[in-house]
Order: structure tokens, then C-alpha cells, then sequence
């Protein structure tokens, strides 16, 4: 009897080890909660994979899955993170870490001693975590909930890009919209705005129109790039925006979770109205732009 437990306990050490050193798909995991929700964190990931200087573009599996590479000497390092909603404003984040080039004996010497692998991990691991703590205190999103996105008539300049450079894009456009508009007395209506036609989740690329609200007449001037257009307004979820605009699009993350945990259908094309000029500096937080997710 001893004897038969004796090569059960055998078989299953072996197993174990088997699945250990040949099976199991990461060297080394690190585990830490978020004061965030997930687009905020899918996206500072991004951001701070090019601080990194990475030169491997991340693959990403929806919002919540992102597979990373970073090479460190003779050593490419995969960090595959998962993200996991817990609360409205918490998240939990999973960094599955695998050095490519050492895996076998990583796992080999992890139980046993501080390896470079994981001492490298840990120190970047931490410096990601400040580097998210720093950008979530730059900003702040409220939900203000279903609300009516009014219409407007509005010239415009159709835009292609991605998330990141938006507001670049869009303090280089509007001297030229705005001298326009001024330099032919066209009466303005309103603040500026920008309207999402589509937005490339997976890769951050977004198409949009850069409107500047004007009132509709008969004798309005011909531009090959300016066009004109009815903006047809809609029911939609609307959140309050306060930071730098380059990161307004943390706004539409959140309200997607907010349409989702409230079983709303809404059209990812959100619609960002700015009040505030940036090149007038002063405490960004002050900055204020209404972002509007359209219901279906």
C-alpha cells in the first residue's frame, strides 16, 4: 500500500514538474490593482510601451488583452497583460512575464533565487505603475447620463489619424478653419467640435470631422479642403471631460462600460465638444470638453 502511494506521489511530483517546466506559458506573474477603469489602462500601457522605446507593435485581443515585447540585451521579454473590470473605478491587472530566449531555465531557477528576469520585471512593473498613478491624477471623467447631442450646421476639415495625435492634429487645423471663417465674416455658432466617423478599436486609428458650428446661408464661400454640413443630433450617454484634450478619449472608454453595464446600444462614433483653448495654457484640469456617446 505504501508502495503504491509512494508512485502516486511519484507520478504527480512528475506531473507537476512536467507541466511546471514544459506546459506552463510564463516565467514569472505580477499582480497589482488599478485606481482606473480598463481604457485608461489599455491605453497607458500603449503609451508607455513607447517610452520603452520598443520598436515590436502590441498585439491586442479586445480591450482587456494585450500581448507586449521588450528586448533588454541578448533577451526578448513578452508581457501578456490582462486586464480585469472589479469596480467602476478599480481594475485588476495581470502581467504574465516570459523571457523567450531563457524561458526553460527561468523556471528553473525562480524557486530557488532572485533572477535577473524577475528583479527586472518587478522594477518595470513599478515604474508602469507610477507612470499610470501620475496620468490618472491629470484627468477626471464624470458620467452624466442620457442626454440629447443637439444639431448644428457646421463647416468642416474631414481628419485621419490616430487617438494619440488627435489634439495635435487639431490645434494644426484650427488656425486654418477658424482664419476661415474669420477672414470671410462667416457668423459663428458655437463652440468647436469634433465628430468620430470611425474609430479602429484594435488599432487607435480614428477618421473624424473637425466642425466649427457657423450659421447656414446661401452665400457661404468655396474651399477644396472646408465643406459644409448639417450635424444631426441624437439621444445620447454624455460624460464631462476635464484634462488635456489628448487624452479625452479616456472619456469614450468609460462610457462604453457605462453603456455596456446598463444594456445601452450605442454607435462608436462619440462626438467631443471643446471649451477651452489649449494654446491658452493655464491648469488643464480646469480644461472642460462634453463627450457624447450616440444611442442607437
Amino acid at each position: 500500500m505504501k508502495q503504491k502511494i509512494s508512485l502516486l506521489v511519484t507520478a504527480m511530483v512528475i506531473v507537476v514538474l512536467g507541466w511546471y517546466l514544459f506546459v506552463k506559458p510564463n516565467d514569472y506573474q505580477i499582480t497589482f490593482t488599478a485606481n482606473t477603469f480598463p481604457g485608461a489602462i489599455n491605453q497607458t500601457i500603449k503609451s508607455w510601451d513607447k517610452r520603452m522605446q520598443s520598436n515590436i507593435p502590441i498585439k491586442q485581443d479586445g480591450l482587456l488583452n494585450l500581448e507586449q515585447q521588450l528586448k533588454f540585451n541578448d533577451s526578448i521579454i513578452n508581457y501578456n497583460w490582462e486586464i480585469i473590470p472589479v469596480t467602476d473605478s478599480t481594475s485588476k491587472v495581470k502581467v504574465k512575464v516570459t523571457d523567450l530566449n531563457n524561458s526553460f531555465m527561468n523556471k528553473v531557477m525562480i524557486p530557488f533565487t532572485s533572477t535577473v528576469l524577475e528583479k527586472r520585471s518587478k522594477k518595470n512593473l513599478i515604474s508602469f505603475n507610477q507612470y499610470l498613478n501620475d496620468h490618472i491624477k491629470k484627468f477626471r471623467v464624470s458620467i452624466v447620463g442620457e442626454d440629447e447631442l443637439k444639431s448644428t450646421f457646421c463647416a468642416y476639415l474631414t481628419v485621419k489619424g490616430s487617438q494619440s495625435e488627435k489634439a495635435f492634429e487639431m490645434m494644426r487645423e484650427f488656425p486654418f478653419l477658424s482664419g476661415f471663417v474669420d477672414n470671410y465674416n462667416i457668423a459663428a455658432e458655437g463652440t468647436p467640435f469634433v465628430e468620430i466617423t470611425k474609430w479602429d478599436m484594435e488599432n487607435d486609428s480614428i477618421e473624424y470631422n473637425f466642425c466649427y458650428p457657423v450659421i447656414e446661408s446661401d452665400s457661404l464661400p468655396l474651399n477644396d479642403e472646408i465643406k459644409y454640413k448639417e450635424f444631426k443630433g441624437s439621444k445620447a450617454l454624455k460624460a464631462i471631460y476635464n484634462g488635456n484634450y489628448i487624452t479625452s478619449d479616456r472619456a469614450w472608454y468609460l462610457l462604453l462600460k457605462y453603456a455596456e453595464k446598463h444594456n445601452i446600444e450605442v454607435a462608436n462614433t462619440p462626438v467631443e465638444i471643446f471649451y477651452d483653448n489649449p494654446s491658452m495654457g493655464g491648469d488643464e484640469l480646469k480644461w472642460k470638453a462634453e463627450i457624447f456617446m450616440p444611442i442607437k
